[in-house]
């Protein structure tokens, strides 16, 4: 099987770090399992707070079921440190529940990609704070990437 690349590819530079955390804080944000799960092998491994994840289906389940869950889901991802074949980002996304309470979640990644650019490997620690509905900070309309002109999380003080 020919496995076609998924640019940008190791190893990284600072840009291209950048442009692999920006690509899947778009992806995530446009909440389609399926797609998002392409960007990683067909054997990847996830760690997700406490969840043991492995392969593309068990993603699409996992992410599937997130959204679900996770209303309203936005994203920002910023690039932390990068190497050769890994990215570390730390990320804040806001959601609120069935009930219309309202959270922020703070995490870092650990991410490692394979010669192909896809993800083979991603490590996150997670935890979510209660907050109120006017004390968001994500306002772009969903699903869908966060606009160019909307800050990052530096840019947001968080």
């Amino acid at each position: 099987m020919t496995v076609k690349p998924r640019p940008p590819v190791p190893p990284f530079s600072r840009e291209s770090a950048i442009q692999k955390a920006r690509m899947a804080e778009d992806a995530w944000n446009g909440r389609d399992a399926e797609r998002v799960s392409l960007a990683y092998t067909p054997d990847s491994r996830w760690r997700n707070r406490a969840q043991f994840i492995t392969g593309r289906e068990g993603i699409v389940r996992f992410l599937s079921e997130k959204w679900r869950r996770e209303l309203d889901y936005r994203l920002i991802k910023e690039l932390w440190a990068y190497t050769d074949n890994r990215i570390a980002v730390r990320f804040q996304y806001e959601y609120h529940n069935a009930d219309g309470a309202w959270f922020r979640a703070y995490g870092n990644e650990n991410w490692e990609f394979d010669e192909n650019g896809l993800m083979r490997r991603r490590e996150a620690s997670i935890n979510d704070v209660p907050i109120v509905e006017a004390g968001r900070k994500f306002h772009w309309p969903a699903p869908g990437p966060r606009p160019a002109d909307h800050p990052g999380l530096t840019e947001l003080g968080l």
